[in-house]
């Protein structure tokens, strides 16, 4: 079966069933809900589909790497940290959402092993279950998906870059338009056919102001933010660690990333532009960390720590582990904690049920004063 046949069969039904949402909006579809549709419809948005995703070269047929594709070593430092945590909230269940390939669970299920319970994948996606379900074969009685989450949970929730895919909602100030004249950013259909910027007045701001007299374009995070509340309604016990990419409020709103953090990702190269080829490649933004914790402490969580990915990993002893690997595997391994690869971009938060206490993985370089 040709490949690009499908691809293009693929994202022309995935078009016409989004315009088909923007005529049934009234001509106008603001962006959270356009990005939802290309993400998330069943069967042909990019995390609903079977074209492939996840790997370490574009050769593959694959769009970007994730931390656990890149080294198994990102899992057994996290386990460490999940390990302490399951101890002190006296536990024993593991909850993912968003599992990718399920490499992160393989690796977690592997250096903790009888100590899960049970460990249940949260996944919208068919085809990525059905990946998940085949690398975690040897788990089989051990892990479990879910399609809705109990009314209460006890033990550990980890998210690894499920943030930053969580839609947006776009919202654009003229330059110069210092009275706080905003407009929410969302999508049309040319009159050629095809999609289009369309802006429109708004009393949605961002949380922070922004001041410069330059075009400003940012990303506010409702849906994120609301998830994390559902999270923190559910959790009973335990705690809840996020992985992804993303700055805390004064850096993301800072007037110099006046082009704001949305941007997609297809055969590992970047591009700005999320209305063309829908289906056909991710589109993501950067996480607003302090949102994030504010959520969060509506809640009734406690943030725990928070700190980059090279502070987390090395506090939870990924060094000394390096050092008992081959070469290749210390190469790779180091790419998650340099400073100019994943170590400072991508972040760390926990977030826990019940009185605080500090955690391994922020013991040195906690940043929570930051938020």
């Amino acid at each position: 079966m040709n490949t690009s046949i499908d691809s293009s069969s693929l994202t022309t039904a995935l078009k016409q069933h989004i315009e088909e949402a923007i005529r049934a909006a009234g001509g106008w579809l603001a962006f959270d809900r356009f990005m939802e549709l290309a993400l998330y419809t069943p069967g042909l948005g990019y995390y609903a589909n079977g074209v492939p995703k996840f790997g370490t070269m574009p050769q593959s047929g694959s769009d970007f790497v994730t931390a656990p594709e890149l080294s198994p070593l990102f899992g057994w430092a996290l386990a460490q940290q999940v390990r302490e945590a399951l101890d002190a909230s006296d536990t024993n269940e593991v909850w993912e959402f968003g599992a990718g390939t399920g490499a992160l669970a393989k690796q977690l299920l592997e250096a903790l092993g009888s100590r899960i319970k049970r460990y249940t994948i949260v996944d919208l996606s068919g085809s990525l279950r059905a990946r998940q379900q085949q690398t975690l074969a040897p788990f089989a009685d051990q892990v479990v998906w879910a399609d809705q989450l109990p009314d209460a949970i006890h033990g550990v929730i980890v998210g690894n870059e499920v943030l930053d895919a969580m839609p947006v909602k776009l919202v654009f100030r003229k330059g110069g338009e210092q009275d706080g004249v905003w407009n929410e950013r969302g999508v049309v259909i040319a009159e050629d056919g095809s999609f289009a910027w369309s802006d429109r007045a708004t009393e949605l701001r961002p949380p922070a102001d922004v001041s410069g007299p330059q075009d400003y374009l940012t990303e506010l995070q409702p849906q994120g933010e609301a998830f994390i509340r559902t999270i923190g309604d559910r959790l009973k016990r335990g705690v809840a660690i996020f992985i992804d990419y993303g700055f805390p409020e004064t850096e993301f709103f800072h007037p110099q990333r006046h082009m704001g953090t949305l941007v997609c990702h297809r055969a590992h190269q970047v591009d700005f532009d999320p209305l063309v080829d829908v289906g056909l490649k991710d589109i993501t933004a950067h996480v607003n960390f302090t949102g994030t914790a504010l959520a969060a402490q509506d809640a009734g969580l406690q943030v725990l720590g928070y700190t980059n990915q090279a502070h987390f990993l090395l506090n939870c002893g990924i060094a000394k582990e390096m050092e008992t690997r081959e070469q290749k595997q210390r190469s790779q391994a180091a790419k998650l904690v340099m400073e100019h690869e994943m170590g400072e971009l991508f972040k760390v938060i926990m977030l826990g049920a019940g009185e605080p206490w500090i955690p391994m993985g922020f013991s040195h370089g906690d940043r929570t004063h930051r938020l």
